[in-house]
């Protein structure tokens, strides 16, 4: 494909050819006039290999030249003004549209200005010149609109790669939230059972067979993430909150309106975010009861973990920013309270989560 345009564009040279018939068909033309043809040909072609090896650089190196080039030589040879036609191509091809018609005006009136003041006589001046006065329109037309297609293309495929950009940033940062949510709750898990076997060797058999299912489970949760075909919902976490709460003395208390039906895309998020919660009690709070709610009130659908424990006011980690930037792509809030203890609180819009 390459090759053929390269073919097509040393093939549009042969235009050139109207310089010749001046001094073919003229019986009082001499070398002069061959020379002119010559050096017109010489001097012109590096120029339009330029401007299509060097692009950028078409109005320096190419058309201001050619348009100097066919004003030097148009009044001694009509045909030069086939240069005129070059040099509205090279126009459509560099400036925007506005730009490329005042060239294209210019050009015009050059034209005809060489119509008046010529040594080539009449009629074979005309008959010259008006085939690169309308070509120059027609072709330069074309050049434009070819030219604006491509730009198009060209911020299109910009546009495309931009947002194919922050598509892969985005789902990078799914999967970082999804993994930290995984692993942290089911390593707390696991730290806590462990310990366990530790304080009480009776329970060594128990506990171990309960910590290779939990290591099991998260390996397979963990490659659903991954590929993206994983989706939480708040009854399994709220089961996994009991036992995990459950195996370090915590009381599990929950309130949950059995009328209320949510959205799989937003059950998935709010049972991630539970989750989240529940690992910081089981991690930080030393409690002994946490609640757990789900309900509507004014206009929202609200998650509230309490806990009874230790609270304090330690910075928030990523598990907390990860859980306020799933909420918020739902159009909702997360508050989290330190009194006597510690309640978080999500709240997203009902219309979004039923």
């Amino acid at each position: 494909m390459k090759r053929n345009v390269g073919v097509s564009r040393w093939f549009h040279l042969v235009y050139l050819g109207n310089l010749v018939w001046a001094p073919v068909f003229d019986p009082a033309a001499d070398w002069v006039d061959w020379a002119l043809v010559a050096v017109v040909v010489v001097a012109f072609v590096p120029m339009y290999m330029l401007s299509w090896r060097r692009p950028e650089h078409v109005r320096r190196w190419s058309l201001v030249p050619t348009v100097v080039l066919g004003a030097l030589a148009t009044p001694f040879n009509a045909g030069a003004a086939v240069l005129f036609v070059y040099a509205a191509v090279f126009a459509g091809l560099s400036e925007s549209r506005r730009v490329a018609m005042r060239w294209f005006v210019g050009l015009s009136a050059l034209i005809c200005v060489f119509g008046v003041v010529s040594v080539v006589e009449m009629p074979y001046r005309v008959w010259a010149l008006l085939p690169s006065l309308i070509f120059l329109w027609v072709v330069g037309l074309v050049q434009v609109e070819w030219a604006e297609r491509e730009r198009e293309g060209s911020e299109l495929r910009i546009r495309t790669a931009r947002v194919e950009h922050l598509a892969t940033l985005a789902e990078r940062e799914r999967i970082a939230r999804d993994l930290h949510d995984l692993l942290g709750h089911t390593l707390t898990a696991i730290i806590v059972r462990a310990q366990l076997v530790a304080a009480d060797p009776a329970r060594a058999q128990a506990e171990a067979a309960e910590i290779e299912r939990t290591a099991r489970a998260a390996l397979g949760e963990i490659r659903d993430a991954v590929t993206g075909w994983r989706t939480a919902s708040l009854e399994t976490e709220l089961e996994a909150a009991r036992g995990a709460l459950a195996s370090l003395g915590v009381e599990v208390v929950v309130r949950r309106d059995p009328d209320l039906v949510i959205v799989g895309s937003t059950e998935h998020e709010l049972a991630l975010a539970l989750r989240e919660a529940v690992t910081n009690v089981a991690r930080h709070a030393r409690a002994r009861t946490c609640h757990i709610g789900v309900e509507a009130r004014d206009g929202e659908l609200r998650l509230v973990i309490a806990d009874d424990g230790v609270g304090g006011h330690a910075r928030e980690g990523n598990g907390l920013t990860g859980m306020r930037e799933r909420i918020a792509a739902l159009g909702g809030v997360v508050a989290r309270t330190v009194t006597a203890g510690t309640t978080v609180t999500i709240a997203v819009p009902l219309e979004v989560a039923t």
